[in-house]
């Protein structure tokens, strides 16, 4: 699954995250024990949107990093961009639901074209989007045509863990315990197999801070969290 590439990964992505859409946010939190919402605040803490700014969420799913940052910035501006239409479905009614801050736009797009004139945002952030585009350059070469000079690119995603005294058990976690989650939660083993093959075979997160100074991105930083299971990366144009 992690092996496919161009068209066919693109339509096994979009094809897979329609079917765990429902159980999305809930698989993550038992996932990471909860942990995904303290890297969101992270992610938006270290993308200094400022006030009134227009932040672009890319590969948005149902919407999490967008709420995140009308709750540090309520005056900012958050576009919701993602290719399965399904994912931003839910997130819209669940905003709804919730009563909270509606973001100003979704929008199906495709993170290698994207749909927005150069210099759109002040912010782009993304979260478990880099692993699964079928080409990482394109994307990134992409996210930096659209922000406006000064404007600053987040990334949270997986990342290859490091080999250390602990590989076993995560190991463990990544091959069993994830994948027998997603059976039980989200009533689907294969999905929640694609995730960790996705991350073993993604790049290393100083080939990624590599791939954003190519793409002509300065500042370029990240962060190992969850026993390097987990990175945010960073950079400013």
């Amino acid at each position: 699954m992690a092996n496919l590439k161009g068209v066919e990964r693109a339509q096994y992505v979009q094809e897979m995250f329609t079917q765990i859409a429902p159980r999305y946010d809930l698989m993550n939190r038992l996932m990471t024990i909860g942990q995904d919402v303290v890297w969101r605040r992270e992610v938006i803490h270290r993308a200094e949107l400022p006030s009134e700014g227009w932040l672009l969420d890319l590969g948005a799913g149902t919407g999490d990093l967008g709420r995140e940052a009308l709750s540090q910035q309520p005056g900012c501006r958050v576009v919701a961009a993602d290719f399965t239409l399904d994912m931003m479905r839910i997130g819209r009614q669940n905003m709804y639901t919730a009563s909270q801050e509606p973001l100003l736009a979704w929008c199906g797009a495709d993170a290698t074209r994207l749909p927005f004139p150069d210099r759109s945002f002040q912010v782009v952030v993304s979260g478990f989007l880099m692993r699964n585009v079928v080409n990482v350059r394109h994307s990134l070469s992409e996210q930096y045509r659209v922000l406006s000079p000064g404007g600053r690119i987040v990334i949270l995603d997986t990342t290859p863990p490091p080999r250390t005294p602990l590989s076993p058990f995560i190991r463990f976690h990544l091959h069993t315990v994830i994948p027998t989650l997603g059976r039980w939660v989200a009533g689907n083993a294969d999905a929640y197999h694609y995730l960790p093959d996705s991350t073993e075979s993604f790049l290393e997160p100083e080939q990624l801070a590599a791939r954003l100074m190519a793409a002509g991105f300065r500042e370029v930083g990240f962060q190992r969290l969850m026993l390097g299971t987990i990175a945010i990366h960073w950079g400013a144009k």
